[in-house]
């Protein structure tokens, strides 16, 4: 996913390992398949300027901008664009979130680094209680969609509604497909507001550290109630005073009348644009590009270029797209021959490289089956596994090539790149799986009192050539120690019933990728969480992990993960292996195109790219 709603990490695993998921929310689609949690640490940052100021990691202050009549065109991949809404189940992809980041503002944005800032243009927010925690919304005077219709508490009242609280009657009644319940989940009541209003307050029971993620952009309400045959008005009243079965009526709607199944916009009045650009039928040629064009309505920064086009074009076509001109902005996979032969077109290209918030591990299969279930090898057949693992000789050859400054991750919650990464490392890994050890690793085996040789399927989405180069190292290494490698990577790994979901495999290998938040690990290192695949349970990890949910305070968040990852390195939970290197490619004549370590891809700020005059 490009957008990763609070709460949850995005998947990430098909054949781009830019580090861009193709599912959000920790959703189980396919995708890069990544996600990572934790607040915003200081990212690394490529040789160019990533901020307004210098080392800052927020959108450049570009002043007043007067919007020109220039085209600029990027593309995330083949899949072309289907849904207005890409925050129900079916819909929430990196394909529709970058056509939509351009559609939809927020109170706030993430930074190239995962920090949050306000966009005060829209609105402000302010935490006005602690117990309970409470935050005021003011939404600007001048906010308006562009069909003129003001942007109101009316569209955050339906946000909330939308994911099936029990307050309106829950998933049964309303009907809602979100891809994340965490609003209504956590925000058990109605946000406190008048109809039309342009203020709302959000009360949640009990603390939650990912707060400020929860409310962001919302959906034109207007259109929801008119599409369903009520009035607006009567549609927010009805989510005010607990009426579910009104409230229902427009779920279906929500569900799927923002969706473009023919890949063409009938009627334009549906889709109302709060962002810098705005979706024209005409300008969409299906299985070719979509064009975006500016907002006439838009009440913030003017978007700096008139056309931004989205192309819809395969990801081994990208690098040749960008040297003949046709695309201006690629994100390819990272691979090193990628990188040399972007680096080998000249001056006119210009190519940048960064640290993500993505990160790469394998992940062990806790099923009865398994041999790495406890009543089976168990740990020490885990142990064994973990010592043959060439973690160092998989990132020298694969990712150091791309990032020089790339190392073997030894965490899930923190990265290399922040500064605390360290402090972690220190309280919960002792260095025991650094180098690889098949002396140890066969004596483990034999420990664990398993027949050898052990076969091991290590699934993965393929095709992805850097994971198969993966395994390939792990076979080469492993089969040493009594292992029998086998590479089970194939195309449905992420679907729905697909491999992972199946558990069919001992080894998952794919990423989780994230965007600053606190607690979003916790469904997947959690008893029966919905992101824990493999099945682990541990009751002290599931306490310090309701211990770190349930506090908005920075100093237990800090402790709480230095004891959440000490439990998953003694129990061995799975291997982190890296965090992914990110590559950008784009015209060298564009300004402001600037990497990102977030998963929301280089067109996070497409609005600012621009050609030097």
């Amino acid at each position: 996913m490009a957008v990763v709603a609070a709460g949850a990490l995005a998947l990430a695993g098909c054949t781009s390992d830019s580090g861009s998921g193709d599912t959000d929310s920790g959703a189980e689609g396919g995708g890069e398949g990544d996600g990572s949690e934790e607040s915003a640490g200081s990212g690394e940052e490529s040789e160019g300027d990533m901020g307004g100021e210098e080392g800052s990691t927020a959108k450049a202050d570009l002043g007043e901008v007067t919007t020109n009549d220039d085209t600029v065109s990027f593309s995330s991949g083949a899949e072309e664009y289907n849904s207005y809404n890409g925050d129900t189940a079916a819909t929430n992809s990196t394909y529709n979130a970058v056509v939509n980041n351009m559609l939809l503002s927020s109170f706030w944005y993430w930074g190239t680094d995962g920090t949050v800032y306000p966009n005060e243009w829209y609105g402000t927010y302010e935490q006005t209680s602690e117990d309970p925690l409470t935050v005021e919304y003011t939404i600007s005077d001048d906010a308006v969609w562009s069909d003129g219709t003001p942007i109101t508490a009316n569209d955050y009242l339906l946000e909330w509604a939308s994911s099936n609280p029990e307050a309106l009657g829950g998933v049964d009644t309303l009907g809602f497909d979100p891809v994340s319940d965490t609003f209504g989940r956590y925000v058990p009541d109605p946000p406190e507001a008048e109809v039309d209003g342009k203020t709302f307050t959000v009360v949640y029971p009990e603390p939650y550290p990912d707060w400020e993620l929860v409310v962001s952009d919302a959906f034109p309400s207007h259109v929801a109630a008119e599409q369903a045959g009520m009035e607006p008005a009567e549609l927010a009243q009805a989510i005010l005073d607990g009426d579910g079965e009104t409230v229902a009526e427009v779920s279906e709607f929500w569900n799927t009348g923002w969706n473009f199944p023919n890949y063409q916009v009938e009627d334009e009045a549906l889709v109302p644009s709060s962002g810098p650009y705005t979706l024209e039928g005409a300008a969409w040629e299906s299985g070719n590009q979509l064009a975006l064009v500016p907002n006439e309505s838009f009440f913030g920064p003017a978007p700096a270029t008139g056309n931004l086009v989205y192309k819809f074009a395969a990801p081994e076509t990208h690098v040749q797209a960008l040297q003949n001109g046709d695309i201006n902005v690629i994100e390819p996979q990272a691979t090193v021959d990628t990188l040399q032969q972007l680096e080998g077109m000249g001056d006119s290209v210009a190519v940048e490289t960064t640290a993500e918030m993505t990160w790469e591990h394998l992940d062990y299969n806790f099923a009865e089956d398994s041999v790495f279930n406890d009543e089976n090898g168990g740990l020490a057949a885990r142990e064994a596994f973990a010592m043959c693992v060439p973690r160092q000789n998989i990132v020298d050859n694969l990712i150091a090539p791309i990032n020089p400054d790339a190392q073997v991750m030894n965490l899930r919650e923190k990265f290399p790149f922040q500064e605390d990464y360290q402090e972690v490392v220190d309280a919960a890994y002792s260095g025991q799986y650094d180098e690889v050890d098949i002396e140890g690793a066969t004596a483990k085996l034999e420990e664990a009192g398993v027949e050898t040789p052990v076969e091991v399927r290590i699934g993965y989405s393929a095709p992805n050539q850097r994971r198969t180069e993966e395994v390939a190292q792990i076979q080469a290494s492993c089969n040493e120690a009594g292992f029998e490698i086998v590479d089970a990577g194939n195309q449905d790994f992420f679907e729905a019933g697909g491999t992972l979901e199946q558990g069919d495999w001992e080894v998952a290998l794919f990423a989780w990728a994230g965007s600053g938040q606190v607690a979003s690990g916790q469904p997947i290192y959690s008893t029966d969480g919905g992101q824990n695949f493999g099945g682990f349970s541990n009751e002290e990890v599931d306490e310090a992990w309701n211990t770190l949910a349930g506090s908005n305070d920075p100093e237990v968040h800090m402790e709480q993960i230095k004891v959440i990852e000490k439990l998953l390195w003694d129990n061995l939970y799975g291997i982190p292996l890296f965090a992914h290197p990110g590559v950008a490619g784009y015209d060298s004549t564009l300004e402001n195109v600037r990497p990102t370590s977030v998963q929301t891809g280089v067109s996070w700020n497409a609005d600012q790219w621009v050609r030097a005059s």
